[in-house]
C-alpha cells in the first residue's frame, strides 16, 4: 500500500493533497486498471483525515472517471471497456487458453463456429487497420504534454505519430473511420466521451512514477529551495501539489515551464536544486551557462527519465504489431 502523506499545516486543503497523490499513483501505473483502493477506514489510519473527507475524494476521483465503486466490493481504478490490458509476463499457454474459454463462452451463447471465425476476423482486420494512423491526442491546456509524448513515442517506433488537440478531434473523426488515440490517462474519459464505439482505438498511457525523484525530494534539507522545470503545465501542477503534500511548508518550491524565461530566471537564481523534465534539461543548463556571472550559487540540476513509462512503451509496440523493434 502507498504511503500517502498529508501535511495539516499545508496552504493546500488536504483533500486536494490526497486527490493530487492518487491521481497521480493512477496516472503513474502504480495503481493500475482494475487495482483496489484502500478502504476509507484504512485510508483514514494512514492519512489521519476523517473517513468523509476520504469518501469525498473517492466521489470526485469517480466523476473525474479515475475510479469506479462496486457494491459490497469496494473502489477499483477504472478499466475502460477499450482499454487493452496485457501483461508483458503473460506465457502463450494462458492466452491460448483464454482464447479456447472465449471460444466456448460465444458458442454457448448461441454463435456457430463460422460466426465466430467471422468476429475474430473482423476484430484483427479492424486492429490492423488502426495501426496505420497513430494520433497522440491531449487537451489544448497541457498540450505541451502532448508534444513531449509524440516526440517520444516518434523516437520509440518507426511509425509517424501526429499530435492532434482534444477539442479538434470531432473534426478528425468526421474525415477518418480508424485509427489508434494514445492519452495520458489523465485525459481517458474525455477523449472516450468523444470517439463513437467501435471506430478508433483508445488506449491510455502511464506517466514515469517519479520515485528516484521524490525520493530527492525527502532528502532535501528543511528550507531548502526547490524548483520544478518542465513543457507541461500539467505536470508543474501536479508535481508542485505531490511536493507540497510530501514536505508541507518545510520546503519551498518553484515552478517554471521553459517557454516563461523571466520566470525560469528567477527559479534559476533562487533554487538550491533544480528537477528538470528530460526535455527541459538541456535548456536550464544553457540558460545556467548564460547567468553565471549573475549567480551566487549553481543550483545542482537532476534530470528526470522519459515521461512515458517503461511498461506503457512496451505495451504499444505490442498493440501496434511491434513488438520486436527496439
Amino acid at each position: 500500500m502507498l504511503n500517502f502523506q498529508i501535511h495539516s499545516d499545508s496552504d493546500v486543503p488536504a483533500s486536494k493533497q490526497l486527490f493530487a497523490q492518487i491521481q497521480f499513483a493512477i496516472a503513474s501505473g502504480q495503481y493500475p486498471p482494475a487495482h483496489r483502493l484502500p478502504s476509507t477506514r484504512q485510508l483514514a489510519m494512514i492519512t489521519g483525515l476523517h473517513r468523509n473527507t476520504i469518501s469525498k475524494v473517492y466521489q470526485q476521483l469517480e466523476e473525474s472517471g479515475l475510479v469506479e465503486s462496486v457494491a459490497g466490493s469496494g473502489i477499483y481504478v477504472k478499466l475502460h471497456e477499450r482499454e487493452n490490458i496485457v501483461k508483458s509476463d503473460s506465457p502463450v499457454a494462458a492466452s491460448v487458453k483464454a482464447i479456447k474459454d472465449g471460444i466456448d463462452r460465444v458458442l454457448e451463447s448461441g454463435c456457430t463456429i463460422e460466426q465466430i471465425r467471422e468476429l475474430f476476423l473482423e476484430e484483427i482486420n479492424w486492429r490492423i487497420s488502426c495501426c496505420d494512423r497513430v494520433i497522440v491526442t491531449v487537451p489544448q491546456r497541457d498540450i505541451s504534454a502532448g508534444e513531449i509524448m509524440q516526440l517520444e513515442l516518434q523516437n520509440s517506433f518507426p511509425i509517424e505519430i501526429e499530435l492532434i488537440e482534444l477539442e479538434e478531434l470531432p473534426k478528425i473523426l468526421e474525415k477518418i473511420n480508424f485509427g489508434t488515440l494514445v492519452t495520458n490517462r489523465y485525459f481517458i474519459q474525455e477523449v472516450l466521451a468523444i470517439v463513437p464505439p467501435n471506430s478508433f482505438r483508445v488506449i491510455p498511457i502511464d506517466m514515469y512514477d517519479f520515485n528516484k525523484e521524490l525520493e530527492i525530494v525527502k532528502s532535501l534539507p528543511s528550507q531548502a529551495c526547490l524548483g520544478v522545470v518542465s513543457h507541461s503545465e500539467g505536470t508543474l501542477s501536479i508535481a508542485s501539489s505531490i511536493i507540497n503534500s510530501l514536505r508541507g511548508d518545510d520546503l519551498l518550491v518553484l515552478t517554471s515551464s521553459v517557454g516563461d524565461r523571466d520566470r525560469l530566471r528567477a527559479v534559476i537564481r533562487a533554487a538550491h536544486t533544480i528537477i528538470a523534465g528530460y526535455m527541459s534539461y538541456d535548456l536550464v543548463k544553457t540558460e545556467i551557462v548564460a547567468m553565471r556571472e549573475d549567480l551566487i550559487r549553481i543550483p545542482d540540476v537532476i534530470r528526470t527519465d522519459s515521461y512515458i513509462g517503461d511498461k506503457s512503451i512496451n505495451l504499444l509496440k505490442r498493440e501496434l504489431g511491434l513488438k520486436n523493434i527496439k
